[in-house]
Parts: structure tokens; C-alpha cells; sequence
């Protein structure tokens, strides 16, 4: 598309609001996602409603993926300039990133108590329906 030297205004990004002329900014860049509005699978829609404000928010909160986040680069136009942003998206920086080491941590333990408790289960389950089914033939007798 263009060079990622262009600054662009505020203004100038929300001018391309319509299907056929559709840009958004994530993260301080200017992407025309006009050539991707047919193939987003999220529909044309997800990306239309992002035009005129800062769409950061927007895209993280869906987690897309990395491939998805690299496809994005063939569409950059330019960075906006952030003085020329509303004043909610200025106050609003997206959001950190978080650390999962906790979670990695938890769901590592788990699976391997899991790993250990079903295959203990399964077998006492077996142990379980040989024992009961003996006494049933032993009643029936």
C-alpha cells in the first residue's frame, strides 16, 4: 500500500468510513482494510464499525491471532499522528500486557494431575463393573 513514514491525521483516517474506502487505526497505525472487508471473518461489519475512533481496544479484545496480526502489514498506510486523536482515545491507552505465568503454571499442574487421575479412575471403573458383574452372576445362580 503506501509508506509507513506517512503521519496522518485523525481527521484524514475517519474520512474512509464506507465499504468502498475503509480505514482503521490500531496501535498508532493506519491500515486500509478496504481490499480485506469481504474476507475478514468476522464480516465486513466488525471492520465498518471500527472506522472513526481508535479500533486498538476493538482488536485486542477479540484475540486474534498472530497470522492475523502479520496479514495487517499489507495493508499499513501510514501512523496517525496521536495529538490529533478524540481526547477518550489519547486518556485510554490500550491495556498492558498481561503475563500468564500463572496460568501456565496452574493448567500445567492440572494436566498432570489429570494425567494421573483418569487413567487411576478408568481402572477403578473396570475393577468396579468386574466386581458387581460377579455378584450379579453369583445372585442369578
Amino acid at each position: 500500500m503506501g509508506s509507513k513514514s506517512v503521519t496522518l491525521t485523525f481527521e484524514d483516517v475517519a474520512k474512509h468510513n464506507q465499504k468502498k474506502d475503509c480505514w482503521i487505526i490500531i496501535n498508532k497505525k493506519v491500515y486500509d482494510v478496504t481490499p480485506f472487508l469481504d474476507d475478514h471473518p468476522g464480516g465486513d461489519e466488525a471492520l465498518l464499525s471500527a472506522t472513526g475512533k481508535d479500533a486498538t481496544l476493538d482488536f485486542e479484545d477479540v484475540g486474534h491471532s498472530d497470522s492475523a496480526t502479520e496479514m495487517m502489514e499489507q495493508y499499513l498506510v501510514g501512523e496517525v499522528d496521536t495529538a490529533t486523536l478524540p481526547a477518550e482515545a489519547r486518556n485510554n491507552p490500550p491495556p498492558p500486557i498481561q503475563t500468564t505465568t500463572l496460568n501456565n503454571e496452574s493448567s500445567g499442574f492440572l494436566f498432570k494431575f489429570l494425567q494421573y487421575l483418569v487413567p487411576l479412575l478408568i481402572l477403578g471403573s473396570a475393577f468396579a463393573l468386574q466386581y458387581y458383574g460377579k455378584k450379579n452372576k453369583s445372585n442369578e445362580s
